[in-house]
């Protein structure tokens, strides 16, 4: 006999869940995909708030009351788990601790990624975080890290948890239930009223847009709080001395001590002569330092700080610890291309480094072709 136990809403939410997942692991490593994966991000927030929800309001096996979630439950299922005897129409108690582990994990997950990608980016609903909380940004990706990787660890037993099944209980049809919703088991069937209907309709369909909507729109979502700068407005002095010979550099590129000491060797400067006059260069100086690295919230300037921590004769962006490991992966060809012909040529990829600002999602890099 044939039982509906697992309802349509509860079958999408479960493989929608497992596409966002897979999607938002693809896109960690790589970060001009950030963008997408906080897009995703708010999808599998939206689907685990769906679920906390749906484990209330739900239909019968959906709900948490119905999950057999007691020590003495999952210590009896443990002692006994090859008995084919006692069968659970809904989740069995292993995975009744599983499915809760991995809805408050990715709850925390979703969570702590909002955060880190407010507080490091400066991007997405909390974008204001940044100014506050950047110096922490390290340890709230830490975090995020730590549940995702939890995440992985809780994912990898549902899995074993479903193979184990499959080969005990196979009759039953447990995982082809999560397809077509029904267990070769006799018991009262799932139901759903309209107001479940309309709810799962209005949630999941939300799951479904937002994603949709935050990767085709420069929403708030993951827009950034950071502007371009019209420099000239800020300091036109710093502009036409510095632009006329090479890259106009924010400078966010670097921290105090390094722009005193490029400021007090003008004489100089990378093989040329570039002195100015004394009120010149005191007010381009103090520009440079109100607006450097180490007053700035912009992730690029936080670790350009941090990797020049003992270092501080280093005054070319190109020789800092950080710009070198951002670059190591690259063709050295693509530096002396026609395109680039230096890697001071900033501009070359960064468009719009000139206006104070450098997204990974608008990094192009042009033809290594020499």
């Amino acid at each position: 006999m044939q039982t509906y136990v697992w309802t349509l809403p509860t079958r999408i939410f479960h493989w929608m869940l497992v596409v966002y997942i897979v999607l938002m692991f693809l896109t960690s490593e790589t970060e001009s995909f950030l963008n997408i994966h906080a897009a995703f991000g708010y999808g599998v927030g939206i689907l685990i708030i769906f679920r906390i929800f749906w484990g209330f309001i739900g239909p019968k096996y959906s709900k948490f009351a119905e999950w057999p979630l007691s020590i003495k439950e999952i210590i009896e299922f443990i002692l006994n788990f090859s008995n084919t005897k006692k069968i659970y129409t809904g989740h069995n108690p292993a995975a009744s601790f599983v499915m809760l582990g991995i809805i408050v994990t990715v709850l925390f997950a979703t969570l702590t990624g909002i955060l880190t990608y407010g507080i490091q980016e400066g991007r997405g609903v909390l974008s204001f975080l940044n100014s506050s909380f950047f110096k922490e940004m390290e340890l709230f990706e830490e975090i995020h890290e730590f549940f995702a990787n939890f995440l992985l660890l809780l994912v990898g037993i549902h899995i074993i948890g479903v193979i184990v099944d499959r080969l005990l209980h196979s009759k039953i049809n447990t995982l082809s239930s999560m397809i077509t919703g029904y267990k070769n088991i006799e018991a009262d069937p799932a139901s759903l009223n309209f107001f479940q209907k309309l709810f799962a309709v209005i949630m999941l369909l939300f799951a479904i847009l937002i994603p949709l909507y935050a990767t085709t729109f420069d929403s708030g979502l993951t827009s950034s709080r950071f502007v371009p700068v019209n420099y000239e407005n800020e300091h036109s002095l710093f502009v036409d001395e510095c632009s006329a010979c090479h890259t106009l550099y924010p400078p966010f590129l670097l921290p105090t001590n390094s722009w005193k000491k490029l400021m007090a060797t003008l004489q100089d400067h990378f093989g040329d002569d570039a002195s100015l006059e004394k009120e010149d260069r005191i007010s381009i100086e103090k520009f440079l330092l109100a607006n450097s690295a180490s007053n700035s919230t912009k992730e690029a300037a936080f670790y350009i700080t941090e990797s020049l921590k003992g270092k501080k004769d280093i005054i070319a962006i190109t020789k800092t610890p950080y710009w070198i490991g951002k670059h190591k992966n690259l063709d050295r060809d693509i530096f002396i291309s026609s395109s680039i012909k230096s890697k001071a040529n900033c501009k070359a990829c960064h468009k719009d480094i000139e206006q104070g600002l450098i997204e990974d999602s608008s990094i192009k890099i042009p033809n290594s072709g020499v």
